[in-house]
């Protein structure tokens, strides 16, 4: 099972930045995707950003414009940097590696790391 850490979050004012960043135990090639996902408070978990194997990227459309995503194979390493942040981003962001060998599937989370945007 890989193991997937999370940093770089914490508390921001609205407009601020942060870069959040997921450390896997193994080569992220071994993934067909990897993503980011939130839950905020009282909420159901809702994706934010996912890239593929092919470097294909998705965005939610609430991110869209602000949220950037990337990955670094030579360390295994997923970022998302997030600009102009809102109070409504604050939220527990979980990093996730997706994998579909024949008719398995791998589907790995990490812990999370909270978010807080506010004043």
């Amino acid at each position: 099972q890989v193991q997937l850490v999370e940093s770089g979050g914490g508390l921001v004012q609205p407009g601020g930045s942060l870069r959040l960043s997921c450390a896997a135990s193994e080569s992220i090639f071994s993934f067909n995707v990897m993503g980011w996902y939130r839950r905020a408070p009282g909420k159901q978990r809702e994706l934010v950003a996912t890239i593929t194997s092919g470097d294909s990227i998705n965005y939610a459309g609430s991110v869209k414009g602000r949220f950037t995503i990337s990955r670094d194979n030579a360390k295994n390493t997923v970022y998302l940097q997030m600009n102009s942040l809102k109070p409504e981003d604050t939220a527990v962001y979980h990093c996730n590696a997706f994998a579909r060998i024949g008719s398995s599937t791998r589907d790995s989370w990490g812990r999370g790391i909270q978010v807080t945007v506010s004043s």
